[in-house]
């Protein structure tokens, strides 16, 4: 009953309602922005780094397993959504933050890609990403960086075995293809940790609200 009661409850406060429409907009603004964005950093012509990991690692397709624990945990993500709204607000403005995180490095920091990349096969998400695939979003992984806002948010402790799980083979899958360099993985998590926490932070009065209410409730 308590988490029947968890979108009422937090629609009820205003502040969550204004917090709740603004990310919903800034998102929407994300992803019409992301085609224009990657389009743009995909003419340039950046570094190319020496690695010494990826030196060691043949090439090898393993988009199906990469798109299978991104999906897996997103499909995980928002059945929990759909009974916590404290969760979706979280995530909400943690991805935003981590987006534009992301966008900011990618457009400080040229790199070419690795040699031997092998292009991740995914419709879905590349149609984000504009009419052609694009190889030069490095610096940091966003697909580490968003199984591992995953498993910063969610609460349960199998959920959170098992999206951690999640990150760690993701990030080792993306090596194994040559899709991202050593540093781009490694730093991921970092960036992630911040955004999560900075988006705990913007959200903690609406968190703390919703926790006092369902202990009433109790």
């Amino acid at each position: 009953m308590l988490k029947s009661n968890s979108w009422r409850l937090a629609w009820q406060q205003r502040s969550y309602r204004i917090k709740c429409i603004t990310g919903l907009a800034v998102l929407l603004a994300i992803l019409v922005y992301f085609p224009f964005f990657f389009e743009a950093i995909q003419s340039r012509n950046g570094a190319v780094l020496s690695d010494i990991i990826l030196d060691r690692l043949g090439p090898r397709n393993m988009s199906l397993p990469v798109f299978m624990i991104i999906w897996a945990s997103t499909i995980l993500m928002f059945f929990r959504l759909g009974t916590d709204a404290d969760l979706f607000l979280l995530v909400i403005w943690g991805y935003n933050l981590l987006t534009v995180a992301r966008m900011i490095c990618i457009a400080l920091i040229s790199l070419n890609p690795p040699a031997g990349l092998i292009p991740l096969a995914d419709p879905l998400t590349n149609l984000f990403y504009g009419s052609r695939y694009i190889t030069h979003d490095l610096f940091f992984s966003g697909h580490t960086a968003s199984v591992c806002l995953i498993f910063f948010c969610l609460k349960g402790r199998i959920d959170k075995y098992l999206t951690g799980m999640g990150t760690i083979l993701i990030g080792i899958l993306l090596l194994v293809q040559h899709v991202h360099y050593t540093i781009d993985i490694l730093a991921a998590p970092v960036f992630t940790y911040g955004a999560w926490l900075c988006a705990r932070l913007f959200t903690r009065k609406e968190h703390r609200l919703l926790t006092d209410n369902k202990l009433l409730i109790r």
